[in-house]
């Protein structure tokens, strides 16, 4: 259907267990963001309520990129992000249709389809009341998500080992069994808030149960590599890592600490666009996780179809947008094709790179 193909409908764990590997697809919020379509601050999916169509666009072309699953767009599409923007009521709208919208685009192109919660914003170390709020938002996603037809449940972007494990359990008690993958948000410090290392606390949710664990966004793929492979050496079994796409540094190693090389201004979140990595970078960085035997691997805020493309032939997929990967061969001044006039392409060549 719409020049997509059908993929390997085995399910997760099977996946994993036979060494194979998941690409996975995030960064909805920072692309509909980009495209005027949510509010940068609250961050909130409203376009799933405002233009249901556009999502649903977005989760096929993240497909014909190559990604192995559609995850529904429940990102901050929780209880306490509606509350602050005055739209609690339409919660339960928000996320059935998140779902139907990737239900049937996982239908339609043979992929894989995933629930989603995340960091709540309420999360309180040894506070009863906050830990219980947390605990209802986490039930109603996961019930909703149950519901709707996911084959597995994404829990992600926490920063606090306490409230990734609290989403680890409210899957394994209201998810029906449902695979859960689980990944912390590393941010400027090595370690998390209580001083544990990022590899430790991966090592203590694989523990208690998740059947994938790791790293998504916070840093870029410069930054968070160092911490994949402490992880790859504590864990057993199959590991996620899902970078921004910025060029974060040793100085500046997450994306909210990233100056802008002008102004010297914070850049997070509107003048990110000075520090997006090229598509080589991506695809160098894909290489190391590869060879580092990253099963469950994709790109999280800043990402977009092109980067995903590079992932996903370096793992050795050519999914439909491969038909227009780039081939300088056929530029009328840069490639060096026989039918290309060589002379018009040498004096042109010489005039645009002195």
């Amino acid at each position: 259907m719409r020049g997509f193909f059908l993929q390997n409908k085995t399910g997760l764990k099977e996946r994993l267990e036979n060494n194979e590997t998941v690409i996975v697809a995030e960064g909805y919020l920072f692309e509909f963001e980009r495209r005027g379509l949510l509010k940068a601050g609250s961050f909130v999916p409203e376009v799933v309520l405002e233009h249901p169509e556009l999502v649903r666009q977005l989760h096929e072309e993240f497909v014909r990129a190559g990604s192995d699953v559609v995850l529904a767009f429940t990102y901050y599409g929780h209880r306490e992000k509606l509350r602050i923007i005055g739209k609690e009521d339409q919660l339960e709208t928000l996320n059935r249709r998140a779902l139907k919208i990737a239900r049937e685009v996982a239908d339609e192109t043979g992929t894989l389809m995933a629930g989603n919660i995340c960091n709540t914003t309420l999360y309180v170390k040894d506070d009863a009341d906050a830990i219980e709020k947390c605990r209802s938002i986490f039930k109603e996603q996961i019930e909703w998500a149950v519901e709707g037809g996911a084959e597995f449940i994404v829990g992600e972007t926490f920063a606090d080992p306490g409230e990734a494990l609290l989403a680890l359990e409210c899957i394994k008690r209201y998810g029906r069994g449902l695979p859960a993958v689980i990944s912390m948000s590393p941010f400027a410090k090595d370690t998390t808030y209580d001083g544990y290392s990022y590899g430790d606390v991966c090592k203590q949710l694989e523990d208690a149960g998740a059947d994938v664990v790791g790293l998504n966004c916070g840093r870029g793929p410069a930054t968070i590599t160092p911490l994949i492979k402490d992880a790859k050496l504590k864990c057993k079994g199959p590991l996620a890592c899902l970078p921004v796409t910025y060029r974060t540094t040793e100085k500046q190693p997450n994306f909210q600490s990233l100056a802008d090389p002008v102004t010297g201004q914070k850049a997070f979140p509107v003048d990110l666009p000075a520090h997006t990595c090229g598509r080589t970078e991506i695809r160098e960085w894909a290489e190391e996780m590869k060879a580092l035997g990253i099963q469950y691997i994709g790109l999280c805020c800043g990402n977009a179809s092109h980067y995903l493309r590079e992932v996903a032939e370096v793992y050795g997929r050519s999914p439909p947008a491969s038909r227009f990967s780039t081939d300088m061969s056929q530029h009328f001044v840069f490639g060096n094709r026989k039918d290309n006039n060589p002379y018009y392409t040498e004096t042109m060549r010489n005039y645009m790179v002195q």
